[in-house]
């Protein structure tokens, strides 16, 4: 038996400039250099300085997680280090999420990691979540399951049809900048849920019926969704760690559900205790 030798720093940069669509002298450009040197590096023919590995990875904005397999293949010392969450040491930070998720009540608000796994959520959340399976509830919570799970919370959005289409293209956004197998896995498992019947469109037509809908002029597209009885419309805005030097801390995203017209403000100020 064979084993096949790791990828040279060359060979990496070079895949990594070919997911961007870039060619040697755009990327040398961009990183103040020339396309001759790049050409050298890709080749093996020079051994760039470990300041030069993180400059072209920043131009070709190659995730923290990945930047670390970059500098141990150039032959330096990965530079982020990857802490988990239940450190010692991410006390302040765990804190800190918990504070902003409790401050954004009563509107929904969670944290979830590079897997859509769910780290971190607030009443408003678990409001959303309320009468769920319990296999769709066990440990790890995954928010793209549990959305668009016909036994979650599919059946219970109004436009699933668009807001399918938006999750569905976010994940291929990230799947072509990080190439991670586990989000390509999951990719496939939610994409092929079936939709569940009278499944909503982007009329608004879904399973709780066809009454009149006040007329909002919606800033982005907005996750429209029942509970109890009370028909509910948020825009989505998430939010990333500027300049991460952790790769935990670099592939947590936090997101939070604004309301998006005054009768979803009214109804949760109403159950806010």
């Amino acid at each position: 038996m064979t084993t096949a030798a790791p990828l040279t720093v060359g060979a990496l940069l070079r895949t990594w400039r070919e997911r961007r669509g870039l060619s040697q002298l755009e990327l040398a450009g961009r990183a103040d250099s020339s396309s001759r040197h790049i050409s050298f590096v890709e080749t093996g023919r020079s051994r760039p300085s470990e300041d030069m590995v993180l400059r072209l990875a920043d131009h070709l904005e190659v995730p923290v997680r990945d930047r670390n397999a970059l500098l141990v293949a150039a032959g330096y010392a990965p530079r982020y280090a990857h802490t988990p969450l239940g450190d010692p040491s991410m006390e302040v930070l765990r804190e800190g999420l918990e504070r902003l998720l409790t401050a954004y009540e009563p509107y929904p608000a969670l944290v979830v990691d590079a897997a859509y796994d769910v780290v971190a959520a607030n009443r408003g959340i678990l409001m959303l979540m309320e009468g769920m399976p319990e296999h769709l509830l066990a440990g790890p919570l995954n928010v793209m399951r549990l959305t668009l799970h016909p036994e979650g919370l599919a059946p219970r959005i109004r436009n699933l049809r668009e807001w399918r289409g938006h999750l569905l293209a976010q994940m291929e956004r990230q799947i072509a900048l990080a190439r991670s197998a586990p989000l390509r896995a999951l990719y496939e498992e939610v994409a092929a849920y079936p939709l569940p019947d009278a499944a909503g469109g982007p009329g608004g037509d879904g399973p709780y019926g066809d009454g009149p809908v006040e007329a909002v002029a919606y800033l982005a597209l907005p996750l429209r969704i029942e509970h109890d009885g009370h028909l509910l419309s948020f825009v989505s805005s998430i939010s990333t760690f500027n300049t991460p030097m952790d790769v935990t801390v670099a592939e947590l995203a936090i997101e939070t559900l604004l309301p998006a017209d005054p009768a979803t403000v009214k109804y949760l100020r109403s159950l806010a205790p």
